[in-house]
């Protein structure tokens, strides 16, 4: 070999490394993988449950409380670079996604499947439901919620595999619009768990309890969904934010 020959070899690059089973598991450093942030709202005024009926529990405002903390997550996925922002029609959710697509010139695209989910929906939205159901009955669903963690403890309500379901598309039909990018969905607590749980092959309607603004990161790629992080609060709390 001569010298050139010799140097050549020498300064030439080191061959590519294929990526291992575990890099195309996860999704590691892989070509085309975008990223999807789930948001939670803020939090949102809690309605009198002495005087509150039904249908007030719907679709509440953010309090201040929740106006300040979607301006932090807002300012915090500020320099994410974001390609869509997507959201429920509920207020507490849209104005927070709102805060966020504020920071990107985009406006907010609702898709009103990623609603949360519709507890006692087949009650009268003017009557309280205790008044329907009782006390010790509520007593009762509500323990059953507490050994299950799963909304089917909640009778008149949305069914379980109904909710799933539609999150579940939901939340698919915004990802396959932004292959390889950025996205945010602000939405709801159950909805979160709801996919989540979808991923992670679980049983548990809610496996968890996400913070209000807090956000969950998921990777999307080659037919795969990874979670990345989950109940990311950090800006939150440097800023006296975080509740549940």
């Amino acid at each position: 070999m001569s010298s050139t020959d010799a140097s050549s070899a020498t300064d030439a690059d080191p061959p590519l490394r294929a990526p291992s089973p575990i890099d195309r598991a996860f999704l590691t450093n892989q070509p085309g993988t975008g990223t999807l942030y789930l948001v939670r709202h803020g939090q949102q005024v809690w309605p009198d449950p002495d005087t509150s009926v039904a249908g007030d529990w719907v679709d509440p405002p953010l309090s201040e409380t929740g106006r300040k903390q979607a301006d932090c997550v807002g300012r915090w996925l500020a320099d994410k670079p974001v390609s869509a922002v997507y959201s429920s029609q509920l207020k507490r959710a849209n104005d927070t996604g709102k805060a966020v697509a504020s920071h990107h010139g985009l406006d907010v695209e609702v898709i009103e499947a990623l609603s949360e989910i519709q507890l006692y929906r087949d009650l009268p939205a003017d009557g309280r439901v205790v008044d329907t159901m009782g006390e010790k009955a509520m007593r009762g669903i509500w323990e059953r919620f507490v050994q299950t963690q799963k909304w089917d403890a909640y009778p008149h309500t949305e069914p379980s595999a109904e909710f799933r379901r539609r999150v579940g598309w939901a939340v698919e039909s915004a990802i396959v619009s932004h292959p390889g990018e950025t996205i945010v969905i602000a939405c709801h607590g159950g909805v979160i768990n709801a996919y989540l749980s979808e991923v992670l092959g679980l049983d548990a309607d809610m496996f968890f309890r996400p913070y209000h603004a807090s956000t969950h990161r998921i990777l999307f790629g080659n037919g795969r969904r990874v979670i990345d992080t989950l109940n990311e609060e950090s800006y939150l709390a440097a800023e006296g934010l975080l509740t549940h």
